[in-house]
């Protein structure tokens, strides 16, 4: 019998607050599903009440591992029962604790909060000397003010940016450009 060979451990930050909820939790469930049927082990951060549930129950439902790393605001429902949580009081660490677990960040359209999150432990990476790549899903144009800063102003100034962020427009995309940008580390 063949071994199934282990994808990638990606931090997943994705949010269900705020306009366009019900858009945003189907996606979260595209790609927990789409992600942990390639092996993905994913790594979410849940602060301040924010837990991405649809991203977690979906990757589980599809067989993958899951692990949160929380403040102490998070409460697993019932049914995320047995996902190993990690409960850290200090932002600063609980950023360092997933960039030291994840290869790869992954972004989903979502509010602010989820989007400085993966700044936060992008920084954290950075400052340790982990360079995580990143790639955002830019479904309806979420990250295109990102788009435009990176083409803008990294690309004429930061050699290989593209090795180090990118952009996707679906599901399928976002998978292929992380787990090429993590192999290639």
């Amino acid at each position: 019998m063949e071994a199934i060979k282990s994808g990638p451990i990606l931090a997943i930050f994705a949010s269900s607050k705020g306009p366009g909820d019900a858009e945003r939790a189907s996606l979260m469930s595209q790609a927990g599903s789409y992600f942990a049927k390639r092996g993905a082990q994913l790594v979410c951060l849940a602060e301040n009440g924010n837990l991405p549930i649809p991203l977690i129950t979906a990757a589980r439902a599809a067989g993958g591992m899951v692990q949160i790393v929380a403040d102490s605001t998070i409460v697993l429902p019932p049914a995320l029962h047995g996902v190993d949580m990690q409960v850290i009081a200090d932002q600063p660490a609980r950023f360092e604790r997933v960039s030291e677990l994840a290869e790869g960040l992954v972004a989903l359209p979502g509010s602010l909060a989820s989007a400085t999150e993966m700044f936060g432990v992008w920084s954290a990476g950075k400052t340790a000397g982990r360079n995580r790549p990143v790639i955002m899903l830019n479904r309806h144009k979420a990250f295109e003010v990102m788009r435009g800063y990176a083409l803008d102003v990294l690309a004429p100034g930061l050699k290989g940016y593209d090795r180090a962020i990118q952009f996707a427009d679906n599901i399928e995309d976002l998978w292929s450009r992380i787990s090429r940008m993590v192999e290639a580390r």
